[in-house]
């Protein structure tokens, strides 16, 4: 994700390029930003990328960008930028996207479950008898079980559970848009 904030920074910096008009780019790219972290950010949402207002946000994004690129004032280099930023803010958004359309098998957590199983039941197998030592033993390693896939799920869905990927760099480059600190 914070590839996708890199990208958004380098639009930023290159819509100040000598010739370039600025405001409507930084403000579609605000625009954009903040509709990404407002509905597209965590949940299902994270992994259909069918948010109308993000949709409609990256679209004028876009259409802001490509103007402004084909306007001969600006040079090569300042549209080659232009472009090159806007194209890598897309294919990093296309590939957070991706990454959160990705679950953990079904069959990947049914055999860890059935292992964790097994292994409490062998272990209270043979200490059953043994005493209080071997309980507390496999008390102890059925915790640990319950624990690992507590956290398996929990990292295993950065978008929906309980534990998330933070949405810092991209705040940060939207209070760097807001406070003027992309400014020629």
């Amino acid at each position: 994700m914070s590839n996708e904030a890199a990208d958004a920074s380098r639009l930023a910096w290159a819509a100040t390029s000598p010739g370039v008009d600025t405001a409507p780019i930084q403000s579609a790219l605000l625009d954009y930003l903040q509709a990404t972290r407002s509905n597209e950010w965590s949940g299902v949402a994270a992994a259909n990328g069918e948010d109308p207002a993000t949709v409609h946000a990256l679209a004028n994004l876009e259409n802001t960008v490509r103007a402004q690129a084909a306007r001969t004032v600006i040079g090569t280099p300042a549209s080659t930028e232009l472009l090159a930023s806007l194209d890598a803010l897309t294919s990093d958004r296309r590939d957070r996207l991706a990454a959160a359309s990705h679950q953990l098998p079904v069959f990947y957590v049914v055999v860890l479950v059935l292992a964790g199983v097994a292994l409490i039941v062998n272990a209270s197998a043979l200490t059953l008898r043994s005493g209080r030592r071997s309980a507390l033993l496999t008390g102890s390693l059925a915790s640990v079980i319950g624990l690992s896939l507590a956290l398996l799920f929990a990292l295993g869905t950065p978008w929906r559970g309980a534990i998330t990927v933070s949405g810092q760099p991209i705040d940060a480059v939207t209070q760097g848009l807001n406070t003027g600190y992309f400014t020629p």
